[in-house]
């Protein structure tokens, strides 16, 4: 097994986190492209080049640390949810540092990391690793705009002159992340680790519906257009039209909402909302997209409402590689003898972007009481530790 320190390992981890640490517990706001995160990667970068790996920003701005000659590629994501853990990514990208780090100092076998941009969706869906993986252009995702209004090709301008070329993915012949679970089941059946099978796939689409803004103590209930009311039926019928098509692991969401003007005493003009579902299966990830098309448009023209639909972002469910996967499952069962368990995740994962290039496969550890995307996430230490030995074990046995 390539010679880890977990010491070392988790003192990176607790100062990555000091990157946008929110005060609330062990909580971080480091989103994509904001001072907080461009700080952490370049004292990511400044871990690489002193483990004697070569650091490289790529032109979306995630960070690789490139070992010399064909490597196998370990990491995550380093951005956060503007209110989220200060595991959830970070994770992956300080175990791959350690790795790499480890490995090199040992005389080998070769290994890289890498921290992808944007994972957490500020823009799009993973967005740093899906224009690496070819999902995105850069020349789309730049039009892409926050919920602030501010385009992505402006927000990766903030890095200035870190932005390089385009790191060559025939350089890697494989690519594996650990990252905690994201929810309870681990953590209920007391298992250590996670041998992910498979992603499911996700769409994520916004929905607008305009109606007439107007005075809300004088405009008669049977002759309003309000937008939130059409919002408010189309939430109640989607779960009902779901019923017959979905199954208990399908999953959909509607995240986030804007109300214009936003004033207590106008009827709502518009309402735009976020639609998010997520299936292991192409074809159900369809019918639920005509579903949802076809509700909204029963909705408004019943209520008078004008319909307007987003581009639809998504991924499609990805299989990890049978090679790398059973390479995390034996070393899973060498370092936590009956203590692990093949799953699915319901999360998506940078890997899915990178599945396109070259073999993927992924670990989970547990998320204490299943909480993460929140300041309350949390993992114990005893669990990463382990995670990072399954994975050093598991790259030693391909990489060597």
């Amino acid at each position: 097994m390539i010679p880890v320190d977990p010491q070392r390992f988790l003192e990176d981890l607790h100062h990555l986190r000091s990157f946008g640490a929110s005060g609330v517990g062990r909580g971080v706001a480091r989103p994509a492209y904001t001072d907080p995160d461009i700080a952490a990667r370049d004292w990511l970068a400044g871990r690489m080049a002193e483990a004697g790996l070569e650091p490289v920003f790529d032109p979306a701005g995630s960070l690789f640390g490139l070992a010399e000659g064909p490597s196998l590629l370990l990491g995550s994501h380093s951005d956060s949810q503007p209110e989220g853990g200060w595991l959830d990514g970070a994770l992956g990208v300080v175990a791959g540092l350690e790795i790499a780090r480890a490995a090199r100092a040992a005389g080998g076998p070769a290994v890289s990391c890498v921290s992808f941009q944007d994972e957490e969706g500020r823009f799009g869906v993973t967005t740093g690793s899906a224009i690496w993986g070819g999902n995105q252009t850069l020349e789309v995702a730049d039009r892409l705009i926050d919920r602030d209004g501010v385009t992505f090709g402006d927000a990766r301008a903030r890095m200035g002159d870190r932005l390089g070329d385009w790191v060559d993915p025939a350089r890697f012949t494989g690519f594996m992340e650990m990252h905690i679970e994201q929810g309870p089941t681990l953590d209920t059946s007391g298992e250590k680790i996670g041998v992910v099978e498979a992603i499911v796939g996700i769409r994520d689409m916004k929905i607008t519906l305009t109606g007439q803004q107007n005075h809300a103590g004088t405009t008669p209930m049977a002759l309003r257009r309000d937008a939130f009311q059409g919002l408010s039926a189309f939430s109640e019928r989607i779960n009902a039209r779901f019923r017959n098509v979905v199954t208990p692991a399908t999953v959909w969401t509607i995240g986030h909402v804007s109300l214009h003007p936003n004033a207590s005493s106008i009827v709502p003009g518009r309402a735009t909302f976020s639609m998010q579902w997520r299936d292991g299966d192409t074809d159900r990830l369809a019918r639920m997209e005509e579903i949802i098309r076809d509700t909204a448009a029963e909705v408004a023209g019943e209520m008078g409402l004008a319909l307007d639909f987003g581009p639809l972002l998504g991924l499609e469910p990805v299989q990890m590689d049978t090679e790398l996967r059973a390479a995390l499952g034996n070393a899973a069962e060498a370092e936590a003898p009956g203590a692990s368990r093949v799953m699915p995740s319901g999360a998506l994962h940078d890997a899915t972007n990178v599945a396109r290039l070259m073999p993927v496969a992924m670990l989970f550890v547990p998320s204490i009481g299943g909480v993460s995307h929140d300041f309350a996430e949390d993992t114990a230490e005893e669990d990463l530790v382990t995670g990072l030995r399954v994975l050093a074990r598991a790259a030693g046995a391909l990489a060597g």
